[in-house]
């Protein structure tokens, strides 16, 4: 305390750095490494949506909101902690203590402010042109980000999903995100109560279907309540019914070379011009008993605003991934020669990366 109140009055104590840390010095260390870093890498995670999945932590203390309000603070502590070190290290004897940080000397070497002078020009200018050049090469950054966590990406996808919540839990509401198809065919389809709507499920099968919606309500039915996660950054958790993708391939009968699922919308994705909505899954996460071809939301038939007439649900993929308004799913070997190639309509043209489990 005291130490705070010398600081607090610009009355700086003796500067013993190099060999003795006053009270708030270890303090405030002790914090920045030991509770604000494991903070931020815990709490980052809880805000993943294979994680939620897995453990269920959409709901209770440890929900996505509460994450994401610690998370922030943590950041504003990093942000303090920097500027105030960084400070009260050039204004209380800037040569001795680069010095001592640099080369772990008691020395008034020049080396050592040269050295910091060039890393600072370096960060400041890589920070000048990081927004520049992501805006210009945005696929070359897709490539970059994919390889420097597409690992920690595909670790995260070895998580089962397997959190159910209860029905007090349900959202009041749920926000739509997309466009509605405007094709003909689909208000056709709509307005004749999905009657004459077939699902086409073909590509590497050994016994391509295809099946009406009568059909798709005719098999086993699976109910499931779990939290829908938006990379927007908001949730929510929603009661979905539906067929599950492991019995549509076991009717179906996947051959070994098939490695994606492709799910292709009625809709077009948000850029005029370039398409329809699609998105790729990998045939493993197809299997787990958690992912569906939801037609039910909340007790009720899916809506045209919510994906009517069949959405997808992988718990472990955040809800760009979730395609709404299925009209065709296809089973392919690799995805490079569908849309641009990167797995996905948002992938192709919003640079997000394949698989977005975290």
């Amino acid at each position: 305390m005291s130490a705070t109140v010398q600081y607090a009055s610009l009355d700086f104590p003796l500067n013993q750095g190099f060999t003795v840390y006053n009270g708030l010095q270890v303090l405030a260390y002790f914090i920045t490494v030991f509770v604000a870093a494991p903070l931020a890498f815990v709490t980052g995670l809880l805000q993943a949506p294979a994680v939620a999945a897995r453990f269920g932590t959409g709901r209770g203390p440890l929900n996505r909101q509460v994450a994401r309000t610690v998370h922030f603070g943590v950041w504003l502590w990093m942000v303090g902690f920097i500027v105030a070190h960084v400070t009260m290290v050039l204004s209380t004897g800037a040569l001795a203590n680069l010095n001592h940080i640099t080369f772990g000397r008691d020395t008034r070497s020049y080396w050592a402010l040269a050295i910091f002078g060039v890393a600072a020009a370096l960060v400041i200018g890589l920070w000048l042109a990081a927004s520049p050049l992501t805006l210009r090469y945005p696929r070359v950054v897709q490539t970059v980000g994919r390889f420097v966590v597409g690992w920690a990406k595909a670790w995260m996808e070895r998580a089962h999903p397997r959190a159910s919540y209860r029905d007090k839990d349900i959202s009041p509401y749920l926000w739509a995100n997309g466009r509605s198809p405007a094709s003909e065919e689909y208000r056709r389809l709509r307005d004749g109560g999905w009657g004459r709507y077939t699902l086409r499920v073909e590509g590497l099968v050994a016994n391509p279907v295809a099946l009406s919606y009568r059909e798709l309500l005719a098999l086993p039915k699976c109910e499931q309540i779990t939290q829908h996660y938006c990379i927007q950054g908001w949730s929510g958790v929603v009661k979905w019914g539906g067929v599950r993708m492991a019995d549509i391939l076991a009717l179906v009968q996947p051959l070994p070379e098939a490695r994606w699922v492709v799910f292709y919308s009625f809709a077009d994705g948000a850029e005029p011009g370039h398409g329809r909505y699609y998105d790729c899954h990998r045939v493993e996460h197809m299997r787990e008993p958690m992912a569906l071809l939801a037609y039910e939301m909340n007790g009720e038939p899916l809506t045209e605003t919510h994906g009517a007439p069949l959405r997808l649900r992988n718990e472990l993929e955040l809800g760009f991934k979730q395609v709404k308004w299925i009209e065709a799913v296809e089973f392919v070997a690799d995805f490079r020669g569908i849309g641009w190639g990167h797995g996905g309509y948002n992938e192709d043209h919003e640079y997000f990366g394949y698989r977005m489990p975290i």
